[in-house]
């Protein structure tokens, strides 16, 4: 990240709200699955219908594979949307949380049973690379402690 980030407040308070609200949805999205002793992804990835369909129904046709496949989306989620709400390692939960929603979207993209290629995962995964290369957890978040910290100790 830079250390002169430089954005107008108006600029400052819209990048840090979205962080927060994508934050938040991904945290939300993470504890709703692991508070939920039913939910696994094997319907989701059985419903794969585009190149990488095999892969994705092998994956929830194999319990152990499911079970690490499960184990990552929910912590995945949940550590990416804390990251984003706290502003620590913010980037690199921007730029992962961009990766697993381009899973989401080449499991199943819009464009296989109709006439659009966008939809709300193509929404979400450039909101994370907005997050990602406009970073704010240097100006609001713990990343700023961090680094006062770290020049501090130079």
């Amino acid at each position: 990240m830079k250390e002169n980030i430089k954005y107008s407040k108006t600029q400052t308070i819209v990048l840090v709200l979205l962080r927060l609200v994508i934050g938040y949805h991904f945290l939300e999205a993470g504890f709703d699955k692991l508070f939920d002793p039913n939910w696994t992804s094997a319907a989701f990835l059985l419903q794969s219908n585009w190149i990488f369909a095999d892969l994705f129904q092998l994956m929830a046709d194999n319990q152990t594979v499911l079970a690490i496949v499960d184990f990552l989306n929910i912590g995945g989620q949940i550590l990416i949307g804390l990251s984003l709400i706290i502003g620590l390692f913010s980037t690199w939960a921007a730029f992962f949380g961009a990766l697993l929603i381009f899973f989401y979207y080449i499991a199943i993209p819009p464009f296989v049973d109709g006439y659009t290629f966008i939809d709300k995962n193509l929404f979400e995964l450039f909101a994370f690379l907005i997050i990602a290369l406009f970073p704010t957890s240097k100006i609001v978040g713990i990343d700023l402690l961090i680094y006062k910290l770290k020049k501090r100790q130079l």
